[in-house]
């Protein structure tokens, strides 16, 4: 039987951001449908949209209207929530009632304990905290600026929050985080989700399944074109 192509995927975002949610789950989606054929390993990397977010926060309508001159459009919201659907995740609040404001946070220390579950535990538990606090933020609008936030939910992921603590000050790895977010800022990245394939594939913005499947069967042909010249 032969063994499927194995590629890896770094796949820069911020959990603020709807459009990786979608990115992400539609990649699943494609890779099913290339199950047996190719094989991903997927590591996360920061991009903050805010990094100048304040700790606390930023209501979204005040946010919507600061940056962009409008306040948010809710056939555009529930229109990102049906995309979100089609993908196979629920991007609606599903918390305890009443319903919290909608707000934005500072990602910074989130994004260092995702590099910390990478660093530490490898890709799998890496992707398992990073769900995660894309559900404490769109499904559950929790702060995730906060140290006490950030170390429960990673302590619902296996990391304990001694641990979690620890990774918030150590200050090689917030030194690395940011080192990482150069070097998207570096390779042009302006949006997120940017997913590059064996470091010299990209594919930008959010896709549907199928062209995710597409171009990752893409890539691999490529490669096999190029291993196939290098042994002749």
């Amino acid at each position: 039987m032969t063994e499927p192509v194995r590629l890896s995927i770094d796949i820069w975002s911020d959990v603020m951001c709807p459009w990786c949610v979608i990115g992400y789950y539609n990649l699943q989606k494609g890779l099913a449908e290339l199950e047996g054929e190719i094989a991903a390993a997927v590591q996360w990397h920061p991009f903050e949209l805010n990094p100048d977010m304040p700790p606390e926060g930023e209501g979204m309508a005040e946010h919507m209207l600061r940056k962009y001159g409008r306040e948010p459009d809710a056939g555009m919201t529930a229109r990102m929530q049906d995309l979100a659907a089609q993908a196979g995740y629920q991007m609606r609040y599903l918390g305890a009632q009443p319903e919290p404001e909608r707000r934005l946070w500072n990602t910074r220390r989130a994004h260092v304990l995702i590099a910390y579950a990478h660093h530490t535990r490898g890709p799998e538990a890496q992707t398992r905290l990073k769900l995660a606090l894309f559900d404490a933020h769109f499904q559950q609008r929790r702060n995730i600026h906060d140290p006490d936030t950030l170390f429960e939910i990673a302590e619902s992921t296996g990391i304990p929050r001694e641990e979690a603590a620890q990774a918030l000050e150590d200050r090689d790895l917030v030194a690395a985080v940011a080192a990482e977010e150069n070097e998207a800022m570096e390779m042009g990245v302006t949006s997120v989700p940017m997913m590059l394939v064996e470091r010299r594939y990209m594919i930008p913005g959010s896709q549907e399944p199928e062209v995710y499947a597409a171009s990752l069967r893409k890539v691999a042909g490529r490669l096999g074109r190029v291993e196939q010249g290098a042994s002749g």
